[in-house]
């Protein structure tokens, strides 16, 4: 039996490449103190780790239960704004050796973000870190409002990957990877679980190490592959 090596790694962001916790608080109180309508005080961070990697939609029913739910988009959309706008000026903090760790992966492996962000979130980070030669392409729930694990077979599908892994910090991550039919590999210094991961990921810069042991059986069919 052949095996192969993955071409392929697609990302989470938040709680696998960086935290940007600080800048989302700062800028989305900015904005709750502005609008009394959402019957709420300040986000506290607690709050938001709850919220990451969930759709928009059910982060604004989870943080704003007392407004109208047609007046959700338009505070999601102002939130957002200045979110990206701060995120690409001032960034966040990365996980410790993320960009030297991302250009070694680069030399083995074709890298992806997917995210269940808003539109422009990913740009923020790239930008700010000045990650552009890192990613060859990126997709997020804003842009299309697919769920993420089909954002994961979208992007494999535009590439022309068959071999990837999604590695991810919350049980969502791990259910969009089952989705797409591929490993996943569980950052678990993130901000959430998993329930049963493939591979266990303890600090960013382990990662190249994981995925020597990550092998595929040749595969017949997009999805199909027998993973080992």
């Amino acid at each position: 039996m052949i095996k192969l090596s993955a071409e392929a790694i697609i990302f989470d962001l938040d709680g696998t490449m960086w935290d940007a916790v600080d800048g989302i608080l700062f800028t989305w109180n900015m904005v709750v103190a502005k609008h009394p309508e959402c019957g709420r005080g300040a986000i506290s961070a607690q709050e938001l780790g709850g919220c990451l990697g969930l759709p928009m939609t059910a982060i604004a029913q989870r943080l704003f239960p007392g407004l109208a739910p047609e007046k959700h988009q338009t505070l999601l959309d102002e939130c957002c704004a200045l979110e990206n706008a701060y995120l690409s000026e001032h960034g966040g903090k990365l996980y410790p050796r993320l960009e030297e760790t991302l250009l070694e992966l680069k030399k083995s492996y074709r890298l992806f973000v997917v995210s269940n962000c808003q539109k422009g979130y990913i740009e923020s980070f790239i930008k700010a870190h000045g990650l552009e030669k890192c990613f060859d392409d990126i997709e997020c729930w804003g842009n299309n409002l697919l769920p993420k694990g089909e954002n994961n077979k979208l992007i494999m599908k535009r590439n022309n990957v068959t071999r990837a892994v999604y590695v991810g910090d919350t049980a969502g991550d791990e259910e969009s990877a089952r989705l797409a039919g591929i490993p996943f590999v569980f950052a678990e210094y993130g901000f959430g679980e998993a329930a049963a991961p493939d591979y266990v990921l303890t600090e960013f810069a382990g990662l190249p190490k994981v995925m020597e042991n990550i092998s595929f059986k040749e595969e017949t069919d997009y999805g199909k592959e027998d993973i080992k």
